[in-house]
């Protein structure tokens, strides 16, 4: 339960490291589903920071969401293509 409400409050922040996974859920999904899969990811992350001793890795989460961020231009350029559209038509 205090899982989902932590990840019910980082979908209501502009700033956290996680709101634009849970922003991309959200859109997708819907904000319940949303809450559930930020919240089982806040669990993997505190799983690993304790079993495995790790310190908590905020890098690798701003690289995962350039790296979304990257594939979705990449599909965006690739339906531009397929319309066969140019950029006066943009």
């Amino acid at each position: 339960m205090a899982l989902r409400q932590a990840a019910n409050s980082i979908g209501n922040q502009k700033d956290h490291e996680l709101t634009p996974f849970f922003k991309r859920i959200a859109f997708k999904k819907g904000r319940i589903a949303a809450i559930t899969a930020t919240a089982r990811k806040l669990a993997v992350i505190i799983w690993n920071m304790v079993t495995k001793a790790e310190p908590y890795r905020k890098n690798e989460i701003k690289e995962n969401n350039e790296k979304s961020r990257r594939i979705g231009l990449r599909q965006v350029e690739k339906r531009i293509q397929a319309l066969k559209l140019n950029q006066s038509e943009l």
